[in-house]
């Protein structure tokens, strides 16, 4: 999650109703994305939560058996993942990712949609370097055009499927999946998103 002032203090403001609500029912939602994530993994490998929100999904896969590292810029959903789940988390922004080859994958779940788009190459290519050789990438994002805010304050920063490919492609990616689908978020607004599923 980026840095910028009022998509944080949206999430400090609604982080309860996030943690209880639309963080575990995103969860089930998301099946498929898991799946194909974790078939590209070695049993007990390291991933990175990036971006973790409240903890629901670092927790899972420590549960099943992964080395789990999680990062979030929000220390209200920190605090959380702490007290839901047990986690140590990270809080920081994107840019404090400099790990080299550390990773056998990345989970990156609707968290760098808040990245400004000049920002996005080189987050990609961080984690692109955080991975290690032919470590998966898991990527959900919002489609649509340039840049906004929702009706809580949140930046986010939008792409078309064809963007996001060319995006990991150009980052060191081969995008082996794609699944579109359609939410009710936050906010409340039914939105269009896509998780691409890339190897390094």
């Amino acid at each position: 999650m980026s840095q910028d002032g009022e998509t944080m203090r949206a999430y400090a403001k609604a982080a309860d109703d996030y943690a209880r609500g639309f963080a575990h029912s995103s969860n089930t939602d998301q099946e498929e994305d898991h799946a194909a994530f974790v078939a590209l993994l070695p049993a007990g490998g390291r991933i990175l939560d990036l971006g973790c929100g409240p903890g629901h999904w670092a927790a899972r896969f420590a549960a099943e058996g992964f080395s789990v590292e999680a990062t979030d810029a929000s220390r209200e959903m920190a605090r959380h993942a702490a007290a839901a789940y047990g986690l140590e988390v990270a809080v920081g922004p994107f840019e404090d990712l400099v790990a080299e080859a550390r990773y056998d994958g990345v989970w990156a779940n609707f968290s760098l949609l808040h990245a400004p788009r000049r920002a996005f190459p080189g987050h990609l290519r961080r984690i692109r370097r955080a991975l290690r050789a032919h470590g998966a990438l898991s990527l959900g994002m919002k489609l649509g055009e340039g840049e906004g805010r929702d009706s809580l304050g949140r930046f986010y920063a939008y792409y078309s499927e064809a963007e996001l490919r060319d995006a990991l492609e150009q980052a060191g990616f081969t995008v082996l999946r794609t699944r579109r689908g359609n939410g009710r978020g936050l906010a409340g607004a039914e939105e269009t998103f896509v998780v691409l599923t890339g190897r390094a």
